[in-house]
């Protein structure tokens, strides 16, 4: 789609923004990784790769967050017609935000590693702010799409943005309930965070059809 210009201002294709994006999420997911460590005492590796078991749940929960954000940011691209300035002001924020989650979750690996149970609850807060603020910026996009219905591919994807509004207000107070059990069992916060974009995959809505498919 060729750039045009609206009433705000000008109005952009989506593919340089869905291009942009997926370049960052895919840099941030990669990232990830990076906080697995290589055993390093010798004969202890048996010892030391089961004893870091805590950093690979935090690195599957990361990875399944900025997976989960990368699916809904597709699908609901898939019905924006044209973005504006104030659109992709907004998808900046998400992507900020998104490329913020490697650095808590290598805080809550170290807390696990040398850390007490106060520290392992401040870096499961610092995950946690991070989480909100992703979900908070995804909701202004959604947001934003509900006030600006002409950047919609058609009329009926407008209840698809509300509803995606519902699942962010939902996901943010699951978030919240989850760092509030890190006070009583760090643990299981840890697992509920792993297990929490299971609920962002599970009712998420089915993706546009591909038109050039």
């Amino acid at each position: 789609m060729e750039d045009e210009q609206g009433q705000d201002g000008p109005r952009y294709s989506t593919s340089r923004v869905e291009a942009f994006s997926d370049g960052v999420l895919a840099i941030a997911i990669t990232l990830l990784v990076l906080d697995l460590r290589p055993p390093e005492a010798i004969g202890e590796f048996r010892h030391e790769l089961l004893t870091q078991w805590p950093s690979y749940l935090a690195y599957l929960a990361a990875f399944a967050i900025v997976g989960s954000v990368w699916i809904n940011h597709h699908a609901l691209l898939a019905r924006v017609r044209t973005v504006d300035g104030g659109l992709l002001g907004r998808n900046l924020l998400l992507l900020l935000t998104t490329s913020l989650l490697p650095f808590p979750t290598a805080v809550v690996s170290s807390a696990w590693r040398n850390g007490d149970h106060a520290d392992k609850v401040v870096a499961l807060a610092v995950f946690a702010l991070v989480s909100l603020l992703m979900s908070a910026s995804f909701l202004g996009m959604c947001r934003y799409l509900g006030r600006h219905r002409e950047l919609l591919e058609a009329p009926a994807d407008v209840s698809f943005v509300r509803a995606e509004v519902g699942r962010g207000v939902v996901a943010m107070s699951m978030t919240t309930v989850a760092f509030l059990c890190s006070f009583i069992s760090p643990l299981l916060t840890l697992a509920m965070y792993a297990v929490l974009p299971i609920f962002y995959l599970s009712t998420m809505h089915q993706l546009r059809p591909d038109p050039a498919a």
